[in-house]
Order: C-alpha cells, then structure tokens, then sequence
C-alpha cells in the first residue's frame, strides 16, 4: 500500500511504531479518548520507585471504548493538534456497574 493512501499512517516502510498499553479515562469526545499509561522510575538518589503518568489523547474510530478499559494504542501521524496515537486494541473491558 502506498504511503499517501493509507489513512492511519500505518508506516510500515519507515519501522516500528511505538505501542503502549493504558487505562481510558476519558471517553466524551467524538471518537477520541484519553488514554492514561502508567510507569514506574526510579528516584536516581534513593532508589525508590515512583509512579509516573502521562495522558495521551487517542483516535478511536468506532467509538467503542468505554472509561475504565484498559487499551493498547499505536504512535501514528498527527491527526489534529492533540491526537497522535490510535487505538490498536481493547485489551480488557472495564466492569460493568
């Protein structure tokens, strides 16, 4: 598939794409949500672990992501000012209340 065709920017030529796997917490906007990734870094003076949070913003095409769903996302093209990552998969659903 040609490169100016394909519409999420798959970029297979150019190599791997980054993935990352996350929480949505945010599912208000029209096919998009705000996925929450969560890891861990270590203090560099006294070695202990701390939890780091970063939120990206994610296109999700059928709408079918819900708060509470863990998902994997995939680094694509800049699809507006905020968005740059779509959702590959849902890997967990959250629980229904």
């Amino acid at each position: 598939m040609d490169q100016q065709q394909d519409p999420q920017g798959s970029g297979a030529a150019r190599g791997r794409r980054q993935e990352k796997q996350g929480t949505v917490v945010r599912d208000k906007m029209a096919k998009t949500v705000v996925v929450e990734v969560a890891r861990l870094v270590m203090d560099p003076l006294y070695g202990k672990y701390l939890r780091r949070r970063s939120r990206f913003m994610a296109h999700d095409e059928k709408n079918e992501c819900k708060v509470g769903d863990r998902v994997r996302i995939e680094e694509c093209r800049p699809l507006s000012r905020h968005k740059r990552w779509i959702v590959k998969e849902i890997v967990e659903k959250a629980a229904a209340d």
